[in-house]
């Protein structure tokens, strides 16, 4: 064959062939794949400093223990709603003309999966201390601090973020502990993983290998409700902590608390749904019950979990009069705004 004795025609002959081989094995297909999965109605696109925060994520390595793809298994399922699917990565391109985003959905777990993160855990002082040292919040936590994100002043401005750090974690140190631009922008990342719900009448795909939900035998009816203390366990215990002691100067203690055993359920029942942000010397509680989209039930099990655990003592609730609060509360919302 001539092209073989023809160093030019060869040349070419390669080139043209490598050049057709990549438009039909990765051109093409990933026209199509961009074409093919748009992201879902109401997905939300990245602030400016979430996105500055997506960099510092990548940069610091979080990719290589926390994923970000819920599988369609039951074990998943405390990490989202439904299982993943191509729509929910749909809106990830380029970090720039020179450079492809990093694989954000991860590839091991040595840490929890942050797809729905945002919702699961809202608290921005809780995600400050995490970042800070993992320890204050999570006593079994392996996960390295980022402390050269924050710095301590001692005459922060108005507009400074002052973290509030139990004294203990904060090694001697003297003044306010400052949460520095990284700091802010990488929380900010991370308050952005949220699952988007999928379209009205759209249903999910199934988890597999289901697993009978936690319950527990009520005493007085005799018939089965919602496990409390595995509600709280997921939900409560990484701020208020499983002893229900909390954190000094961080976040209020449930053990002893007037709230918890007190007789204003209203009051009790607003704060798990909708949050609160009333005392200067805490830091902002989220709407864990909205978030999490609580039933009666949930609701109902975590306030008879609280008020019968560490040495509390209070009347117990039933589902029924924690939906009528719930309906109560809703209705009243537009007009607190």
């Amino acid at each position: 064959m001539n092209i073989f004795n023809n160093h030019k025609r060869l040349y070419i002959t390669a080139g043209l062939l490598f050049a057709l081989l990549t438009y039909l094995t990765a051109i093409m297909p990933a026209f199509q794949n961009q074409y093919s999965n748009m992201p879902l109605p109401g997905t939300k696109p990245l602030s400016g400093d979430a996105r500055a925060g997506k960099l510092i994520y990548i940069a610091e390595g979080c990719v290589g223990c926390h994923s970000q793809q819920v599988r369609n298994v039951e074990m998943d399922k405390m990490f989202g709603s439904r299982p993943g699917m191509a729509a929910d990565y749909a809106n990830i391109g380029r970090t720039s003309i020179w450079q492809n985003t990093a694989t954000v959905m991860g590839t091991e777990r040595t840490g929890p999966d942050l797809t729905d993160v945002g919702n699961r855990q809202s608290s921005k002082d809780w995600n400050l201390m995490h970042l800070y040292q993992p320890r204050s919040v999570v006593a079994q936590s392996i996960m390295p601090s980022y402390k050269w994100m924050f710095e301590m002043k001692d005459n922060p401005s108005k507009d400074d973020v002052v973290v509030s750090m139990p004294a203990e974690f904060l090694e001697g140190k003297t003044g306010k502990l400052v949460a520095k631009k990284e700091a802010l922008q990488l929380v900010a990342y991370i308050q952005s993983l949220k699952q988007t719900p999928l379209p009205e009448g759209t249903l999910p795909q199934e988890f597999l290998y289901k697993k009978e939900a936690p319950q527990v035998a009520d005493s007085k009816t005799g018939t089965k409700s919602v496990d409390g203390k595995a509600l709280y366990a997921t939900n409560c215990a990484a701020c208020h902590q499983a002893n229900g002691e909390g954190l000094k100067g961080a976040f209020p203690p449930l053990k002893g608390s007037p709230i918890v055993t007190g007789d204003n359920l209203e009051f009790y029942v607003d704060i798990i749904m909708n949050g609160y942000d009333a005392r200067a010397d805490y830091g902002v509680m989220a709407a864990v019950g909205t978030n999490m989209n609580f039933t009666e039930y949930d609701v109902a099990a975590i306030i008879n979990y609280e008020r019968n655990s560490w040495g509390n003592k209070g009347k117990e609730v039933t589902p029924e009069e924690i939906k009528k609060i719930i309906d109560f509360i809703k209705l009243k919302a537009p007009a607190d705004q």
